[in-house]
């Protein structure tokens, strides 16, 4: 395996400069399917994460629990809210968004792997995949074969084992990565110090990013991430590989003001900004 390196270089031949005669409605919807009862912080880290980097519109879709979190969290985000309370039961919506994530925060509730079976059923638009959706499938293996062409999962090492069994070496680990790549023909992005996004038999190797990096919701902004930039119309891969390097950038930016252990996911949405200036400039 020699994985291709995700350096400054490579992600400027995938960055495209906003048109400056842009506007939201073309801008991309990005839908974020998120929260439970007591997670739906994750819902507003991912939401607010596809906002912030530049999608037009955001909808979140939570349990009615958290409507008002979210609609006062992020009053930029609309929201639509499930029948039930606490958890997700029926994934319905009338909007057609360019991308979807589905998973943080949502539990393992039987409703909600109910809800999570029939989305998929008829489900067409592009998915990111991440956290309790991903063990969700790992229960239901069936279900992978209904997820879209090119579908991005983002496993943290847990998750993927759940995904494709424990492995006993490194080595090991990518060539299971690189077979379940390949069979369900899904683009994973294996989240780790660092991170590698496998494409069937490519492998890229992320180069930004530092220990900052690992504190609750980091993985939810990352979700968020990389859906905004596949509503973006960003090829599902392109957006992968640009949204792990992006979600890296910003805690290489950060890390001399907030040091390792104070840094938390929050501050990931709030240096995303120079982390695309800090791209902006090197292409210009």
């Amino acid at each position: 395996m020699n994985p291709i390196h995700v350096d400054q270089k490579e992600i400027l031949k995938r960055y495209r400069p906003i048109d400056s005669q842009t506007h939201k409605g073309i801008q991309g919807h990005a839908l974020i399917i998120a929260g439970s009862y007591g997670k739906i912080g994750a819902a507003v880290l991912a939401a607010k994460g596809a906002l912030k980097t530049g999608c037009g519109l955001v909808t979140a879709f939570v349990p009615k629990c958290g409507y008002q979190i979210v609609q006062i969290a992020i009053p930029e985000v609309m929201v639509l809210t499930d029948l039930e309370k606490k958890n997700l039961s029926a994934i319905t919506f009338e909007i057609v968004p360019q991308a979807i994530a589905i998973g943080p925060g949502i539990g393992q509730e039987e409703p909600t792997q109910k809800a999570l079976h029939e989305f998929l059923i008829t489900n067409t638009i592009s998915l990111v995949i991440d956290a309790d959706a991903l063990n969700i499938l790992a229960k239901n293996r069936s279900w992978l074969t209904l997820l879209p062409s090119k579908a991005i999962l983002t496993p943290h090492p847990k998750e993927l084992e759940r995904l494709i069994g424990e492995w006993d070496s490194e080595e090991e680990k990518f060539e299971k990565t690189i077979a379940f790549s390949l069979h369900y023909d899904v683009i994973v992005v294996m989240k780790g110090a660092p991170t590698h996004i496998i494409d069937a038999e490519t492998v890229y190797r992320n180069t930004t990013g530092n220990a900052a990096l690992a504190t609750a919701g980091s993985g939810d902004v990352l979700t968020g991430i990389i859906t905004s930039l596949v509503a973006q119309a960003y090829e599902p891969l392109d957006a992968a590989i640009f949204g792990v390097y992006l979600h890296g950038l910003t805690a290489d930016i950060a890390l001399p003001e907030t040091g390792t252990q104070s840094f938390i996911a929050s501050d990931i949405i709030s240096n995303i900004g120079k982390a695309y200036l800090t791209i902006t400039e090197a292409k210009s």
